[in-house]
């Protein structure tokens, strides 16, 4: 057996327990607020309703989507909706301050949400896979499709 090897063993164990201990005391990065988020990301979009993105305020855009309910108009738009990319095009953007942004501009256009709480982003995440799985199941159907086209094409030689 190699002594050496267990001989570093006690330094090897307490260095991983000093860093899990470190990682574990470290302060949690806070969430930045819907506004914030807004600011800092949706307002370009939702300033001035470009590709048809609900204007900031504006009641009447609005209306529809909050009649979705808070989970579900969420949901949809962290996966990407329409014109809207996923995450709001932020791929670092954290799924609690993108919900926080939406029910900051819905509440702004007459909506009555609030940040979400524990059961709520449970609710959102699970609509969110819900989606996902939908929309990953007609992009199967699609490929499938298309190898079927393929080799319609193939038999079809002029």
């Amino acid at each position: 057996m190699n002594t050496s090897l267990i001989a570093c063993l006690p330094i090897v164990v307490g260095s991983l327990l000093a860093q899990a201990a470190h990682a574990e005391s470290a302060p949690a990065t806070p969430l930045k607020s819907g506004k914030q988020v807004y600011n800092e990301v949706c307002f370009s979009c939702h300033k001035t309703g470009v590709a048809h993105a609900p204007r900031f305020g504006n009641k009447a855009d609005w209306a529809p989507l909050i009649a979705e309910g808070q989970d579900i108009l969420t949901a949809h738009a962290w996966v990407g909706v329409r014109a809207m990319p996923a995450k709001g095009g932020k791929p670092d953007l954290k799924l609690a301050e993108f919900a926080r942004a939406v029910a900051f501009m819905a509440s702004q256009a007459g909506g009555n949400w609030k940040d979400p709480d524990a059961g709520m982003m449970h609710k959102i995440r699970k609509e969110a896979e819900e989606r996902l799985e939908k929309s990953i199941k007609e992009a199967e159907a699609m490929k499938k499709e298309l190898h079927r086209l393929n080799e319609q094409d193939d038999l079809v030689v002029p």
